[in-house]
């Protein structure tokens, strides 16, 4: 449980760092200028905070129950797997929504796929390489 509590933590942690590396660093910013009349004027950086360290109890979670499902022999196997899960749930779908309500150039939605795919393969490689469950 204490490496639960500490992964989920820094899980947590680094998905904020992660998204505010991707989202404002100059690449980003020019990319989702498109969405700039309807972006907010200010971010909540604690509550922020608060939401991305849910993120990582919810997603460690997850990958624990998951673990004996997921494809590979090795932690970092499953973990490579469950993060190439979480991609295609949490931002193929969404960005295939977006393509399809909204007029945003390709070159937008591509780079938010292979953003995620990236952040999300870390995460997963984290996950893998530091948690399972207590009976695998």
């Amino acid at each position: 449980m204490k490496r639960y509590i500490i992964v989920s933590v820094v899980s947590g942690l680094f998905f904020g760092v992660m998204d505010g590396l991707i989202n404002a660093n100059p690449l980003a910013v020019r990319l989702y200028d498109y969405y700039s009349p309807i972006l907010r004027t200010s971010v909540n950086a604690p509550l922020g905070i608060v939401i991305d360290l849910i993120y990582g109890f919810i997603l460690a979670g997850i990958f624990i129950v998951l673990y004996k499902s997921l494809p590979g022999k090795s932690g970092l196997a499953k973990g490579i797997s469950y993060g190439l899960v979480d991609w295609f749930f949490r931002v193929v779908m969404v960005t295939v929504s977006q393509w399809m309500m909204f007029n945003v150039p390709p070159a937008t939605f591509l780079y938010g796929l292979f953003a995620g795919l990236a952040e999300m393969l870390l995460l997963g490689i984290l996950y893998g390489l530091t948690l399972k469950p207590r009976s695998a």
